[in-house]
Parts: structure tokens; sequence; C-alpha cells
């Protein structure tokens, strides 16, 4: 039966879902805040990369009617799209949409596919930033796998975060540690993503993207060499990214 509109504000419903399941495991935040009124209707956005795998999984046992957004900007590694589709058969996953910007976008703001070399920031706004705003129109919130020990910029990531005044971003796995996925990929016997076993615990854009030394902070391979650390579809210089329908256009 499909939730009603959730109504409040999105600050006052994230304060009210954090605090509803501030206990909870992160199964129990999917099996209950899924259909919970103060959530309303939301998808799952996944990079398919390296940890992918154990929100998928979940997703796919709790509510496997839940929508996949994946964000394919023409630039991801081979075996990225090769996983992709692995364990969309594996897990069955009913629901899988594939978000692409348009050709004229991209022709317009990237006609050589060379912009990642001058503005990380630009390219990202334009090849995954607005498609995933335009493909989250229709939903009051979304899933992401987004975890404290990732780095400095996560480490205060709750169940629940509010995304300015549009929508909820639930984080089921923000508690769980590296040890933790590690042991639900073996249990439950998961095909890894190739990337994994090169070095590499954080996979994003190809050209983007480079293999981490042991000791290194898992993203370290993101970006490297600049100070940019997410792709804006969580925050760029610290600050959330809000995509106007213009600038989206």
């Amino acid at each position: 039966m499909p939730l009603d509109a959730p109504t409040g504000s999105v600050a006052d419903r994230v304060a009210a879902l954090n605090a509803r399941y501030r206990h909870h495991a992160a199964t129990t935040v999917l099996e209950h805040a899924l259909k919970d009124v103060d959530l309303g209707k939301v998808a799952l956005v996944s990079s398919f990369g390296a940890e992918s795998v154990v929100l998928l999984h979940l997703v796919s046992v709790i509510a496997p009617e839940t929508p996949v957004l994946f964000v394919d900007t023409r630039m991801l590694f081979q075996e990225t799209l090769d996983y992709q589709r692995e364990l969309a058969e594996k897990l069955h996953l009913c629901d899988v949409r594939t978000i692409r910007a348009t050709q004229p976008r991209v022709s317009f703001e990237d006609p050589d596919g060379t912009l990642h070399q001058f503005s990380t920031d630009a390219c990202c706004a334009v090849r995954k930033v607005e498609p995933l705003e335009r493909a989250l129109g229709g939903f009051d919130g979304w899933i992401t796998g987004r975890k404290r020990f990732q780095g400095s910029t996560r480490q205060t990531v709750d169940f629940f975060e509010a995304e300015g005044d549009l929508r909820i971003k639930v984080n089921p796995l923000a508690h769980w540690g590296r040890d933790d996925l590690e042991e639900y990929i073996v249990n439950n016997r998961l095909p890894r993503h190739p990337l994994v076993a090169k070095g590499y615990p954080s996979i994003g854009c190809a050209p983007c993207t480079s293999p981490v030394k042991p000791g290194e902070d898992p993203r370290a391979g993101r970006w490297r060499g600049s100070e940019k650390t997410e792709c804006g579809i969580h925050f760029i210089n610290g600050k959330p990214v809000r995509i106007t329908k213009e600038t989206a256009a």
C-alpha cells in the first residue's frame, strides 16, 4: 500500500526519525523506516562501487521493490559497469534505473571529455549531480551508503539527514565499520567489485580515481592531489549542493 504524503518540515521529520530509530540496527532502520510516513517515498542511490553490495543486498531482502538509481557518468570503469549488471542479476534487483546526463548538456559543457582536467566540480555537476537531482524529483528521500569511518567529512553522519528543505537522506550503515562490512560480505557470499583487490577501497569515475596505499584514508584515491572530497551529490566545499530547475534543465 502506498504511503501517505509526509507532513511537516524536513528538519522536523529528520529529528523525529533520528529519535525514533536512534538505538536500532541498520536492518531495523530499513525494515521500519521505509514504511514510516515521516520518510515518505524513497529510492536507493547506488554507485555499485567498492562497498555497495552490502546495502544493495539488504534492500533486495528487506524491500526488493525499492527503486535503485545508478548514475552512469559515462566515465566509469568498465569493471563498475560489468559489476552493476552482475549484481542486478544476482540480487534480483527488479527496478534498477540507469541515470545519465542528457547528451546535449554534455556536448555543450564537455564537448571533448576533458572538463574533469580543469574543473572536477563542474564535471561532477554536469555528469552526476544534475541528472541525479532530476531523477530524485519524485521522491521524498533517498538511501545512501555513507558511513562515519569513510573520512573526516562523514564522521558525524547519522541515520537520517535533512537535505535542505527538499528531501531526507537515509544512511542505514552510518555506524558500521569496515569489519562489519567485511563480515557481512563473507557471511552472505557476496561478489566483490573487482577493483577492490587492486587497491581501490572507494571507486568513482576512472579519470579521477586512483589506488590507495595502506594506511591512507579510504577516500584518498578520489580526486588525488586536490582538496575535493565529495562529488557534489552530498557536499561541495562543505555545503549541501542544491540544483535548481533552471540549472538542471
